[in-house]
């Protein structure tokens, strides 16, 4: 009794606790290293004042964000104004439960290893489609109960923006799942295997550009943050917010960077694998199981680095680029993996994945140069309209006839 009690509740909480902990650390890790790597791309200083290097720079910006004033303008729908920061982050949060972050580990004294995972559920890829696509809501409702002109153009531009990403982002998994067979998370990492050349991000790499690019647009990062654009929105949806409020907001969009990253790891780049170091000390050993999370922990950090190299390569978007591009280009892109994923399949009796890779890759240059030649088409026959001399006015009695 005592060991179903550690294993069903004890255990659990612990990883709760652990996870919890471990994302809001990673969050003040990310708006250090997003200063800190910004200055050094941009060739000046970063924050260095406030302990070595500036590490405590992100406690003192919370400091800060706690003593402001909290002002909740008047003209506000008070209790959504308040409730749309936490629609955000809780969904940012609860998405990580279903990553594995780990391989297991055996402890003498328990029935079953103990999973590095929070919850092994046979449904996690529909799980975290449903629960990020919640996270909407938040910056929609922000917007409209701002009762702001500026917040609520980028409320709707942000739900417009989810409608053409969150399509690329389920289409561009199906390959994946069909290679797996299961929506488990843990099953797609562990049939990756441990040498990169069997990862996802090679087999179906159209696919896993496409599942980045949606990845940047659901998290409203640069190229791809209309809803915020200062030039023309002064803040966006959080025009009105202040204090722990927008701070909150802040914070959901680097814990979905943080959940997202650790997906994307997980689905293409062999989650917890690495050369079989995964396994050193015996699998199922505490050492291997450190190890696998050190990997993991290594690669979503990696990653995350890229968002935060876009932000300062890329410049942002015009929104009817950004429509262009998720409807025009990703779609068409990841439609056409899952036809080739599945034709070859099922055609191709040996060396499966090889040819499955080559066909993507391959699919995926024709689909693009095709889209491209069309769209330069039509631009150029708008060019020619648009320069032909319109006809003189009429004047006098040519008027009048």
């Amino acid at each position: 009794m005592e060991i179903n009690l550690l294993e069903q509740i004890v255990i659990p909480i612990i990883k709760i606790l652990f996870i919890a902990h471990l994302l809001i650390i990673g969050v003040m890790a990310m708006i250090w290293s997003e200063r800190r790597v910004s200055g050094w791309m941009q060739d000046r200083l970063g924050p260095n004042r406030v302990g070595p290097q500036g590490l405590l720079q992100p406690i003192a910006d919370g400091i800060k964000f706690l003593f402001k004033e909290d002002l909740i303008p008047n003209h506000v729908d008070k209790p959504l104004y308040v409730l749309a920061p936490a629609m955000l982050l809780v969904p940012a949060m609860i998405t990580i439960a279903v990553v594995p972050f780990g391989n297991s580990i055996t402890i003498s004294g328990l029935e079953a290893p103990i999973l590095l995972q929070i919850a092994d559920i046979n449904i996690g890829i529909l799980f975290i489609l449903a629960i990020t696509s919640l996270g909407v809501y938040g910056v929609v409702i922000g917007a409209w109960a701002s009762n702001n002109k500026y917040s609520l153009l980028g409320g709707l531009r942000s739900s417009a923006q989810m409608i053409s990403y969150e399509l690329t982002l389920g289409l561009a998994i199906i390959g994946v799942l069909m290679l797996s067979s299961s929506l488990s998370l843990r099953t797609i990492a562990v049939e990756q295997g441990a040498y990169p050349w069997k990862w996802n991000f090679l087999i179906h790499f159209p696919a896993f550009l496409a599942f980045t690019t949606a990845m940047f647009a659901e998290t409203n990062r640069l190229p791809f943050d209309l809803a915020e654009a200062e030039q023309e929105l002064v803040a966006g949806y959080h025009t009105e917010y202040s204090s722990m409020k927008f701070a909150l907001f802040f914070m959901a969009e680097y814990m979905n960077m943080i959940v997202g990253s650790a997906v994307v790891v997980t689905l293409f780049l062999g989650g917890w694998h690495f050369f079989g170091l995964e396994n050193l000390g015996g699998e199922g050993s505490i050492l291997a199981g450190l190890i696998s999370f050190a990997i993991f922990f290594i690669k979503t950090g990696i990653f995350l680095f890229v968002f935060i190299w876009v932000r300062w390569t890329l410049p942002r978007f015009r929104y009817d680029q950004l429509m262009n591009f998720g409807w025009k280009f990703l779609l068409p892109v990841t439609l056409t993996s899952i036809v080739v994923t599945g034709t070859l399949w099922v055609v191709v009796k040996e060396n499966k994945q090889l040819w499955i890779g080559i066909g993507n890759a391959v699919a995926a240059f024709i689909v693009v140069a095709i889209v491209a030649g069309m769209l330069a088409m039509d631009n150029n026959s708008k060019s020619a309209v648009q320069s032909t001399p319109a006809a003189a006015p009429l004047r006098g009695l040519d008027a009048v006839e």
